[in-house]
């Protein structure tokens, strides 16, 4: 690869542009985790999580950085020893002189974020944040509702969900009659059960969002069955903000021109494959 105009340190800039760190939620941990702000920068892989397979990625691919949007320290964490996962993951980027950054719940609220994202690929009209925040555009704030152009039944918007999504072995799981007629969406990329008591949550047809647990989704079905509220659908963590990873690689691409950047295609879904479903 060729000299390159810009280092580390732009690209760390120009995150702060478009996902300000002063926008995360106080418990989130986002920015550079790793990396020398001087290094050249030529080349950047994006990637939802910063775990081996994404890094031997970067690394193969000659990458400069690896920009994740999950944080490899969201937790305490005491050791980077390389018996670690986060150590190995850690000793393999310094050792390949490969920068980590990360923009999380930065990144999940604004205007073209994950959960804006999310609701432009399903076609949603006059999409608004469940929980509005104070940020630098007039929408921002967690999670979209809006309105599907036209009603349809809870299975067709499930199939639809499913064809925006790359497929995970988990797939599209949906709670709610099928024949059900949807029109209002509200939605939450990555775990969203704390959101299911929202007044605008309860008053949608559908809640999509991931990692929904077994208690908080029953309780929400008992409550919708005595007083009304939304079917769920719980899809993939990873495939939901996946989704963002392209327009952000666009964002990145037109402000710092020259510079490589790669969007992962390997996928970090946990799961591996399943039995024993019903059919």
């Amino acid at each position: 690869m060729g000299m390159s105009k810009y280092v580390v340190a732009d690209l760390r800039r120009v995150v702060e542009e478009l996902w300000p760190a002063h926008t995360a939620e106080s418990w989130d941990r986002v920015g550079l985790v790793t990396g020398n702000d001087e290094r050249p920068l030529r080349s950047v892989v994006l990637a939802v999580d910063a775990v081996r397979s994404t890094v031997n990625e970067a690394l193969e691919l000659g990458a400069d950085a690896l920009f994740t949007h999950h944080p490899l320290l969201l937790r305490g964490v005491h050791t980077i020893a390389e018996d670690t996962s986060k150590g190995a993951v850690l000793a393999d980027l310094i050792r390949g002189d490969c920068a980590l950054l990360s923009a999380h719940t930065n990144a999940d609220q604004p205007e073209h974020g994950v959960s804006d994202v999310i609701a432009r690929s399903l076609g949603l009209l006059d999409a608004q944040p469940i929980v509005v925040a104070e940020g630098p555009s007039e929408v921002f704030g967690l999670g979209r509702v809006g309105m599907l152009p036209a009603a349809i039944s809870l299975r067709e918007f499930a199939e639809r969900v499913a064809a925006i999504l790359p497929q995970t072995v988990t797939g599209v799981r949906v709670a709610g009659d099928a024949e059900r007629t949807v029109r209002r969406i509200a939605l939450l990329g990555g775990a969203g059960d704390s959101l299911l008591d929202h007044p605008l949550v309860r008053g949608a047809d559908v809640y999509v969002t991931s990692d929904l647990r077994h208690h908080p989704a029953q309780e929400s079905l008992e409550l919708s069955a005595a007083a009304g509220g939304p079917a769920l659908v719980d899809v993939s963590h990873w495939a939901a903000e996946s989704l963002w990873l392209e327009g952000a690689a666009e964002m990145f691409a037109s402000r710092l021109d020259g510079v490589q950047f790669h969007v992962s295609s390997l996928r970090t879904d946990p799961w591996d494959f399943a039995v024993g479903a019903e059919r």
